[in-house]
């Protein structure tokens, strides 16, 4: 079955199968250099902000921070993470955080992009797998950061989706409007959940029909 449907998608999009997560993960550790590299127990630096300025603001006011020579590199590992993200949710939130700065990125967006890559090296084949439990429940879960972007002062929203005992979607998004408080944040954030649930109530109950 899982052959037929790569087929299927093969005939219709140009598609490349990758293979194991695990393989993929070391593969990339060795082409960066890093599968020396002693591994970190979190994706990122506690309350780490990266900005588009040319300072470190919140680090070191004095300190220039210089664009990266060949932004094609920062830009082709930020690239590879992003598949990663469709089976690790535990990396989305900082890799949606390094993607902002794939036009013009840092010298500290690449040392927070080998940081992630260093803790990809804590356990390469971490997957999480569905339930054999079946359920009929779609519960959603939401949370705001208000405020957690920098540049454009804009709130962060994230959900996680669950079909029974099994995690089905998430996702990390900037808010489109700017927020004044907290609260504000927190009320857009489950404004959009319902929204999702109803599209994924829509297709399960295709799925029945």
């Amino acid at each position: 079955m899982i052959h037929e449907t790569k087929t299927a998608l093969h005939h219709a999009f140009k598609i490349k199968d990758l293979g194991e997560l695990r393989k993929y993960t070391l593969e990339l550790l060795a082409d960066i250099g890093l599968s020396g590299a002693k591994p970190v127990s979190t994706p990122r630096e506690l309350n780490l902000k990266l900005t588009s300025t040319e300072f470190d603001d919140h680090i070191n006011p004095t300190h220039i921070d210089t664009l990266l020579e060949d932004p094609t590199s920062y830009q082709r590992l930020i690239g590879r993470l992003l598949y990663l993200t469709i089976t690790r949710p535990d990396i989305s939130f900082a890799v949606q955080c390094l993607s902002r700065f794939m036009h013009a990125p840092k010298a500290s967006h690449m040392d927070s992009a080998l940081r992630l890559v260093r803790y990809l090296k804590t356990e390469p084949g971490l997957e999480f797998l569905m339930s054999s439990t079946r359920g009929n429940n779609l519960q959603v879960f939401c949370d705001a950061d208000w405020g957690s972007c920098i540049n454009s002062r804009r709130s962060i929203t994230g959900y996680l989706i669950k079909y029974g005992e099994s995690l089905v979607s998430w996702k990390l998004k900037k808010q489109v409007t700017l927020s004044r408080s907290s609260v504000e944040a927190e009320y857009r954030a489950m404004a959009s959940s319902p929204q999702l649930l109803q599209r994924l109530f829509g297709l399960l109950v295709c799925s029945k029909n």
